[in-house]
């Protein structure tokens, strides 16, 4: 009967953290490695564990605060970014939400109905939108952030200060290195077309 020997690689990220590929190899009664298999502890994988926190943060914090107001949580980052940070253009709102621009303008225009969002056109250009909070918007947003401030505070409990920006830190590092990661493929792209082409020419 074949056995599985399941070893721990030690891979780094940025040289200090431990991957969480385990590669099982599954060998013959003879000892010889009959094939590999690699595998992955989601218990142990950054991606899973930032996506676990955000969910179960988003879902409380959705259903206890947000619903009585009838907000999503998409909802709430737009009105949490015009309430810092003032009025808007779409596109910026786009950027600052991280909310893909078609998604942001659906959103936008059921902001708008519900009376807590203005949309208009932009006094520089025909072309822009620029979106700003109502004062029933402002009411709720100043309603609404001490709850989420008492959220992070339960989120982050146990943990020093310093552990805090370190997160912090580190979650904004791993975001702006995704980022990059998007823009480098969409530049390669056009190279691969390229070569396709090429190829399809010869």
């Amino acid at each position: 009967m074949a056995r599985v020997v399941s070893m721990q690689a030690n891979a780094g990220f940025e040289g200090e953290a431990n991957s969480t590929l385990r590669r099982a190899v599954v060998t013959a009664p003879s000892g010889a490695p009959a094939a590999e298999l690699i595998k992955l502890d989601l218990g142990d994988y950054l991606p899973y564990l930032v996506n676990r926190v955000g969910n179960i943060i988003a879902d409380q914090f959705g259903a206890e605060a947000l619903a009585p107001y009838r907000l999503s949580i998409a909802m709430w980052r737009v009105m949490a970014v015009l309430a810092s940070n003032g009025g808007q253009r779409q596109i910026d709102l786009a950027d600052l939400t991280s909310i893909e621009v078609s998604t942001l303008s659906r959103i936008v225009s059921r902001l708008v109905r519900m009376g807590v969002v203005t949309r208009t056109r932009s006094a520089s250009s025909t072309r822009e939108v620029v979106v700003k909070l109502t004062a029933k918007g402002n009411a709720q947003v100043e309603r609404l952030i001490p709850i989420a401030h008492d959220y992070e505070v339960a989120a982050v409990a146990g943990l020093q200060a310093s552990e805090v920006d370190i997160l912090k830190r580190s979650l904004r590092r791993v975001y702006a290195n995704m980022k990059s990661r998007t823009a480098a493929a969409g530049a390669a792209l056009p190279r691969r077309h390229a070569r396709s082409a090429a190829k399809a020419a010869e």
